[in-house]
């Protein structure tokens, strides 16, 4: 699989990434041995980015990353978390981000982006994943902690970066315009941008993206299927799918029809189309979804096909 510089640094990604929040259970449980076999079959096909974080599975996708990873050469990997979340005990209701992981242990995350924060979280990943070095880092969803996450996480890992614990800096969030300011006043090596560069929402070309392009910052881009509504499902943004919404999809797939292509691999291969992204990260909970995944990142798409979805 094609491999691509991570910004400006010596970090290189398949233009294909294995998203691993599924393998912690995202809204159902996932055994163990189907998620080695997820990882599995990720390697298989040529995947060498692996993307998790603590609140995933409230720890248990570091967990099962790292051990399904531990016996590959690391060298030839590229394992992917996050900071600004603290994992602790529980010792209320669960939260909302426990009924996203159903099966998750009874931890609770806590926001938390200072400096002793990061390291913590960070010490904590390296547990978790076994492992003695990061090669990216990312802020993870500092929505509401930006000043925060400007004047104590970045300087943390940047800390990090210097002391070669960690080999890139990125941030991780669901809008552009918070991560357009991170781009422009810390120096990060990538950003990872969900739903925010898709065929239905092109949000992030008008700043973000031409921000990274000029500042050489790599975009990993998630959420490419928005939730599921260009992946056959029903749900955009995680609600149900607006009629508008509705039938700019349907238009949509009509169009793929007559070009002999499916929306879906249309979908997954759209963000590369941008010079400033260089991969596109795909959740998967079974061998046979990754391989999917693989398979629509190499189905050809027709120039003539591109041009009509971008009049539509």
């Amino acid at each position: 699989m094609e491999t691509v510089a991570l910004g400006r640094g010596d970090v290189a990604v398949t233009r294909l990434a294995l998203g691993c929040a599924p393998l912690a259970g995202l809204y159902a449980p996932v055994e163990e041995a189907e998620a080695r076999a997820t990882v599995d079959a990720a390697w298989d096909a040529g995947v060498r980015a692996f993307d998790t974080a603590p609140l995933y599975g409230f720890g248990v996708s570091e967990q099962r990353v790292g051990a399904a990873l531990r016996e590959r050469p690391r060298d030839e990997l590229v394992l992917c978390t996050k900071v600004g979340r603290l994992l602790g005990p529980r010792t209320g209701p669960p939260g909302p981000e426990a009924a996203q992981f159903p099966a998750a242990p009874p931890l609770a995350p806590r926001f938390d982006f200072s400096r002793d924060g990061v390291l913590r979280s960070f010490e904590a990943s390296l547990e978790r994943l076994g492992v003695e070095r990061i090669d990216v880092v990312h802020v993870h969803d500092p929505d509401e902690h930006m000043e925060a996450a400007l004047e104590q996480a970045y300087p943390a890992l940047e800390e990090l970066r210097a002391q070669g614990l960690v080999r890139a800096i990125g941030a991780g969030m669901n809008q552009a315009p918070a991560l357009a300011r991170l781009v422009r006043e810390a120096d990060l090596d990538c950003v990872l941008l969900a739903g925010r560069y898709t065929l239905l929402d092109r949000s992030a070309a008008a700043g973000l993206l031409p921000a990274c392009a000029e500042r050489g910052v790599a975009v990993i881009a998630g959420g490419v299927f928005n939730s599921g509504i260009l992946a056959g499902g029903a749900t955009y943004d995680y609600a149900p799918a607006p009629a508008a919404v509705v039938a700019r999809v349907r238009r949509m797939r009509a169009a793929c029809d007559r070009h002999g292509a499916s929306l879906t691999a249309a979908a997954l291969q759209f963000p590369l189309r941008h010079p400033a992204v260089a991969c596109v990260l795909v959740g998967a909970r079974s061998p046979a979804e990754l391989q999917e995944a693989a398979r629509l990142l190499a189905e050809p798409v027709p120039a003539a096909l591109w041009d009509e979805l971008e009049q539509l």
